[in-house]
């Protein structure tokens, strides 16, 4: 019996990932990614040159993404059996030789395999990968401290009401706002109500050849990718001056 091993990717560029991550996606005689229907595939994407030529692979293609209120019965339903449908595929596929799963950034932060990880236990050997989370990516490409001091870092979704956003944001040194696309807009205007515009860049694509940075102020918020991500940099305690001479 073989196992499932989900390696993390990190945030885009292949240069970022693991060497552990690398080795097993070289050596995959299976694998298998998270897709949209119609789509190649971001995690795809990024392994295309390190598969071997006889590389078994399997679509794991989302029945629902946007096209229903995320918090809405029936987008849970679809979801959940989604889920189900692929734990139990994955469990089966095992059973022949290892299989790896792809995943952006790391599996245990905000990452679709978590769903399949809860319900693989018991069923299969699962081996996680870790993988340089995404937004950490960002923030380099950025080239600003992210936090300073005693700054206090909160993650947010975009997909948090607009008060809770302007809540959070308030009551942080440093945000990153994740899940961003149609939701930059309402996630602009809670920034803004939390007097931190001045603080903010948006960066689509991060690490990848196609990548954009600019101050949020500047972006045009009718037009922005799925992968995004905003960020609200922390002032707070920095080394003096002439502490460092």
């Amino acid at each position: 019996m073989g196992k499932i091993i989900c390696a993390g990717l990190g945030p885009g560029d292949p240069d970022l990932m693991s060497v552990r991550a690398d080795r097993a996606i070289r050596g995959a005689r299976q694998i298998a990614y998270f897709r949209k229907k119609g789509r190649e595939g971001q995690a795809r994407r990024i392994v295309a040159h390190m598969l071997r030529p006889d590389v078994a692979e399997h679509a794991m293609e989302y029945p629902v993404t946007t096209e229903i209120p995320f918090d809405s019965p029936e987008y849970n339903r679809l979801l959940s059996a989604f889920y189900d449908d692929w734990t139990a595929r994955l469990a089966a596929l095992a059973e022949a030789g290892d299989i790896v799963v792809l995943c952006e950034g790391d599996p245990l932060f905000y990452g679709s395999f978590m769903h399949l990880h809860a319900r693989l236990q018991g069923l299969a050997v699962v081996e996680i990968i870790p993988g340089i989370p995404g937004m950490t990516g960002c923030w380099n490409v950025v080239g600003q401290p992210m936090t300073w001091g005693d700054d206090a870092m909160c993650v947010l979704m975009g997909t948090l009401p607009e008060g809770d956003l302007t809540r959070h944001i308030r009551a942080s040194d440093a945000v990153v706002v994740m899940k961003t696309g149609r939701n930059l807009p309402k996630i602009a205007r809670a920034i803004a109500a939390a007097g931190r515009m001045s603080d903010a860049w948006l960066v689509e694509r991060g690490t990848m050849p196609n990548q954009r940075i600019m101050p949020l102020a500047q972006a045009d918020l009718a037009a922005c990718p799925y992968f995004a991500t905003v960020l609200v940099h922390g002032n707070g305690r920095r080394p003096l001056a002439d502490a460092a001479e």
